[in-house]
């Protein structure tokens, strides 16, 4: 049996922003690596941005992860928004309603300039 695969890349935007570029898997194999890069390294509430451009797959395991990460970023005070999601992803965080709780934007770009409107 294969192993899932997921990288994250990040870097934090000028005005404080943390963008999470994922690419590969995400699943119960994989969930740990993105549980990690969801935790701030220095305690500091930031927005996130997660780019899914790269995502091939996500099941629960990663819906859990999101539903995690987004309550963990409004008892902070801050937002998780979600970016260039795969058309099969997009449909899956639709099916269980996550869509209409975490804000989902076509482009990084629009991701970016939302959060600079809040």
């Amino acid at each position: 049996m294969n192993q899932a695969h997921l990288t994250v890349s990040q870097h934090i935007t000028d005005d404080g922003v943390r963008v999470l570029a994922l690419a590969g898997e995400i699943d119960h194999t994989t969930t740990a690596i993105l549980r990690q890069a969801l935790d701030p390294e220095d305690g500091r509430a930031l927005d996130i941005v997660i780019d899914f451009h790269d995502v091939t797959f996500m099941d629960s395991s990663g819906i859990n992860i999101l539903v995690a990460a987004n309550n963990a970023a409004r008892a902070s005070g801050s937002r998780l928004s979600l970016a260039r999601m795969p058309e099969s992803i997009s449909d899956l965080l639709h099916i269980v309603g996550l869509d209409d709780v975490i804000a989902l934007y076509p482009t990084l770009d629009e991701a970016l300039e939302a959060k600079h409107a809040a």
